[in-house]
């Protein structure tokens, strides 16, 4: 009998085990095939210029860079040009979301105003926002204020169109069937809309924290003091190559963190899309 209750226990607990250790192992085998072609990349760099396959003086092997980089962290440059950039993207980006998601949750949901801004809305998104920076930068100024604009401008259009996409594309079965119950509009757009259209909401978003930290190299070239792309700028006009670089890899680094947290923050906001 004894033998008897003990089996179930003695045949699970290596199942959980290998289950658990198969789990680890597809994790680390798919970090390992991600990290690949990032470290083949990494490695060619590094070779290249040494092997003389291009100039090492246009591009320098990729230690060389890495001691710029380190460099300027000692010094404190470097710290100093990343805050400034973190910070006007942040807050571009923050104001972004604050105006474009209701403005797209309103056209997206009242047809009468989606075709009364539906002539505006496709004259402006298909007008490159680097184009428009020399606008913003004769009314706003070359100060913080035409910077922070114009990464605002560049980030509402990603957030806008896929938020006007996401409720538009909303099941109108699920719509007709919160009203056959009663459901007051208020609580139909909180309960049904909006969930029903954050994953395209988040996809906007996702675009927009690239846009926000790219078209800001635009802006900091023009009348900046500090900044990634005044950095780059700068090192590239007094031939400072290695400079160049570690801002390159610096802005490469903060976009990736930054986009890892916004996947994080919509896996968190779309658990229900799971259960």
């Amino acid at each position: 009998m004894a033998d008897t209750l003990t089996s179930p226990a003695a045949v699970s607990a290596p199942a959980l085990g290998t289950s658990g250790g198969g789990g680890t192992a597809a994790r680390l085998g798919a970090f390992g095939k991600r990290s690949l072609a990032v470290a083949l990349l990494l490695a060619l760099w590094e070779i290249l210029p040494r092997a003389g396959v291009v100039d090492r003086v246009f591009l320098p092997p990729l230690s060389e860079d890495l001691a710029a980089w380190a460099d300027l962290l000692r010094s404190g440059e470097l710290l100093e040009h990343t805050e400034a950039s973190v910070a006007r993207s942040l807050t571009g980006f923050g104001l972004a979301i604050v105006v474009a998601i209701p403005l797209g949750l309103l056209i997206g949901w009242y047809k009468p105003v989606a075709e009364f801004l539906s002539p505006v809305l496709e004259l402006f998104r298909n007008t490159s926002a680097v184009a428009l920076l020399p606008v913003f930068t004769l009314i706003l100024g070359i100060g913080e204020t035409s910077k922070i604009a114009f990464v605002l401008y560049a980030c509402a259009w990603p957030i806008l169109l896929n938020t006007i996409s996401g409720v538009k594309t909303v099941d109108p079965l699920l719509v007709k069937s919160a009203r056959s119950m009663g459901l007051p509009p208020a609580r139909l757009f909180q309960k049904v809309l909006l969930p029903a259209a954050v994953p395209a909401i988040f996809t906007g978003v996702r675009l927009a924290g690239a846009y926000s930290i790219l078209v800001l190299l635009f802006a900091e070239i023009v009348g900046a003091k500090a900044g990634l792309g005044y950095l780059i700028n700068a090192a590239q006009s007094s031939f400072r190559i290695q400079d160049m670089y570690a801002g390159i890899i610096t802005i490469s680094v903060i976009g990736l963190l930054f986009n890892q947290l916004l996947v994080h923050l919509e896996r968190r906001f779309s658990t229900w899309r799971t259960t």
